[in-house]
């Protein structure tokens, strides 16, 4: 067994736990992720408690838009200029301050929807700006031959935590409502901080950006972006799923009431399958993903992806959802951690930190989809809102296919 384990360790899928740095940003995005994937639940669920309205469920993931409109740019460039650790320190204590505050309105019976959208915004401010700061400290935290590796165990732990986290905060609201739910959240936030700050400091490596005015140094991460051609294919990829593709899970709640009669508990199971999926995708990434053809993998992952969302638009029956959501999870990180890696590998050091506040504004185009689909769900209704949108997140990737051939032989 010793010998076994000594084998396992040795790997190459586990060489980057070698080292310590990378160990800390893995431990922090635990924490960081099983809260935030809470959320994803009981914000939701909240909402619509207190409105019974599927545009405000759109809404209150749409409004997370606007930080990342005009925040992710300043993010990527703050990324490039200032220690990662402490914005990551920052914004992740700032984040869990929003659940302690919408947990002790919630017990105190005072809870309003606006208190519901003002915390989405600020915690999406939060978000905006752990993410190019995090994601980038991992790649400064490993050897560049392990990168692949090393994000596909990032993703393993960002998918169990999808995993674990939409369950246990429905189990947690079956017990004792969203209050209970976003105490965990605010607990795993604050854990989260002390993991960031067992990290040794790392300054950020693009020191002629730190000479640059700000907007000219945002301005060359686009431009450095636009040009450089697996970057820009893998960004779209991001884009297109996450706009058109992935809001499908704002209606979540109400395919889980209304539509399927499974209720909060059963919400959480429909997200915790997805996160079965994805953890299977990210285990073979983590193993041999410095083997994939990543262009074509994610490429035809995201095709499929569109195709089996619009089977669970239309499919009445609760164990069918269940089979496609584990589906559409390994689908949906093969489309997102491939292009992670991609982004990442194909950048320079002194821009990656710009080029993942891109990465992660085309992600977080699930904010505005989520808006769009829920206002598509009142004219249309849920079913043929989700099935429309995932059809034109298909046509958008075949576009990129037909545009751009060589982003299939992105390697």
């Amino acid at each position: 067994m010793q010998s076994f384990l000594s084998a396992l360790r040795e790997s190459r899928a586990f060489k980057a736990l070698h080292y310590r740095e990378f160990r800390l940003v893995t431990g922090c995005q635990m924490f960081g992720n099983l809260g935030t994937w809470m959320d994803e639940l009981s914000r939701g669920w909240l909402i619509y408690q207190l409105t019974d309205s599927v545009v405000q469920l759109g809404l209150v993931r749409g409004v997370q838009f606007i930080p990342l409109l005009f925040f992710s740019p300043i993010a990527g460039s703050a990324a490039d200029r200032y220690s990662r650790k402490t914005l990551l320190l920052f914004s992740q204590a700032l984040n869990g301050l929003f659940f302690a505050v919408l947990a002790i309105l919630i017990f105190a019976g005072r809870i309003e929807p606006w208190h519901v959208y003002v915390t989405a915004v600020l915690a999406g401010i939060m978000q905006v700006i752990q993410h190019p700061a995090r994601t980038s400290l991992v790649s400064d935290t490993v050897p560049m031959e392990y990168l692949t590796n090393a994000i596909g165990l990032t993703s393993i732990v960002y998918n169990a935590a999808r995993l674990l986290g939409p369950a246990l905060a429905g189990v947690l609201i079956g017990f004792v409502d969203t209050g209970g739910a976003y105490t965990v959240q605010a607990v795993f936030l604050f854990l989260a901080t002390v993991w960031a700050y067992m990290l040794q400091p790392m300054p950020a490596r693009a020191k002629g950006a730190q000479r640059e005015p700000f907007m000219q140094s945002i301005v060359k991460g686009w431009q450095y972006a636009w040009h450089n051609e697996p970057v820009r294919a893998g960004i779209f990829v991001t884009t297109a799923t996450s706009l058109l593709i992935f809001p499908f899970a704002t209606l979540l709640p109400v395919f889980a009431r209304d539509l399927l009669g499974v209720g909060a508990s059963g919400q959480g199971l429909l997200l915790a399958a997805m996160g079965v999926g994805a953890l299977i995708s990210a285990a073979a990434i983590t193993i041999a993903g410095h083997k994939i053809e990543r262009g074509k993998v994610m490429l035809d992952a995201s095709l499929v992806y569109a195709a089996v969302i619009v089977i669970f638009a239309f499919t009445p029956w609760y164990w069918l959802s269940l089979v496609i959501m584990i589906v559409a999870g390994y689908c949906h990180v093969y489309s997102n951690a491939l292009v992670n890696t991609v982004v990442q590998s194909y950048s320079s050091a002194e821009y990656r930190g710009r080029t993942m506040a891109l990465f992660n504004m085309s992600q977080m185009l699930s904010t505005a989809g989520g808006m769009l689909v829920g206002l598509l769900a009142s004219a249309l209704g849920p079913r043929w809102a989700v099935a429309s949108m995932a059809i034109a997140g298909g046509l958008a990737i075949g576009c990129l296919i037909l545009a751009l051939p060589q982003a299939r032989k992105i390697k």
